[in-house]
């Protein structure tokens, strides 16, 4: 029997290898991309405890996997509605992003639910495109994550738990093996409120308990839980301490010499 090896656990029983994910957003040119892809090339060795995968804009995917270090996964941030060839203007689909060699994309990030000024995508959305992904062969990080309203008013599970619903009601339990959730506390990012290590160990451990009790025992002893709310080279190794914490998807930072450092804080 073959042994995932990033299913393996360390000796807490936390899954001993971490998702290190990069969020570029709509952010690079040319030149730029090419000098990050630099900066991570030359950057020595990289902790065997982190699992890298960079999402980036779709003009620059074919760039960055020519280019980048062979052991950093390139991701696209969002896949389409539909899967195959067709009448999908401005679409790129699973089919596609495979035959490029891209073989990891993000679902439902934050950004995408709430819309740029119109409106965003729903949680049946976001859990068909994850099955899209998944039914080419791709991994998927799809995130999920509360308003502060929902903060404040105590319902962080609940819009988690609905956001999870309907990413389990399009996918089979063999599917989560293709599966890293992202947990993003949406009133963290940007906006001078911070989640603290506790607070985000809090809601990963109750993310993984609604897998236990909702998909398998299995999927959620194997799921990584990984943290999207603005982590940072300065914070990483505290919130990498806690035990349900399983990676992170870096915004900002991603496009930073700093991101290195958040890579080898699983060390």
């Amino acid at each position: 029997q073959i042994v995932n090896p990033t299913l393996t656990k360390n000796m807490s029983g936390k899954i001993a290898k971490a998702l290190i994910g990069g969020n570029w957003k709509c952010n690079g040119t040319a030149a730029s991309v090419r000098a990050m892809a630099e900066v991570l090339n030359k950057a020595g060795p990289l902790s065997a405890n982190s699992e890298v995968v960079i999402a980036a804009p779709a003009i620059h995917l074919t760039t960055l996997k020519s280019i980048m270090r062979p052991e950093i996964s390139i991701s696209a941030e969002d896949v389409a509605f539909k899967t195959g060839y067709g009448a999908y203007t401005g679409e790129i689909s699973a089919d596609m992003l495979v035959d490029a060699g891209i073989n990891w994309t993000l679902t439902g990030h934050s950004e995408r639910r709430v819309g740029f000024g119109f409106p965003g995508e729903t949680n049946e959305i976001v859990g068909l495109k994850t099955k899209n992904a998944i039914s080419k062969g791709m991994s998927a990080i799809a995130c999920i994550g509360e308003q502060l309203a929902d903060r404040q008013n105590g319902t962080t599970m609940k819009v988690c738990a609905e956001q999870l619903e309907a990413i389990k009601a399009a996918l089979s339990e063999a599917d989560w093996k293709k599966v890293v959730i992202a947990y993003e506390p949406v009133w963290a990012i940007g906006t001078g409120v911070t989640a603290t290590p506790q607070q985000a160990q809090d809601t990963h451990k109750e993310i993984r308990e609604w897998l236990h009790n909702n998909v398998s025992p299995t999927v959620a002893a194997e799921t990584r839980i990984i943290y999207g709310g603005s982590a940072t080279a300065a914070n990483c190794n505290e919130l990498y301490a806690m035990n349900d914490i399983n990676g992170f998807l870096v915004g900002g930072a991603s496009l930073k010499p700093e991101f290195v450092d958040i890579i080898n804080c699983t060390k």
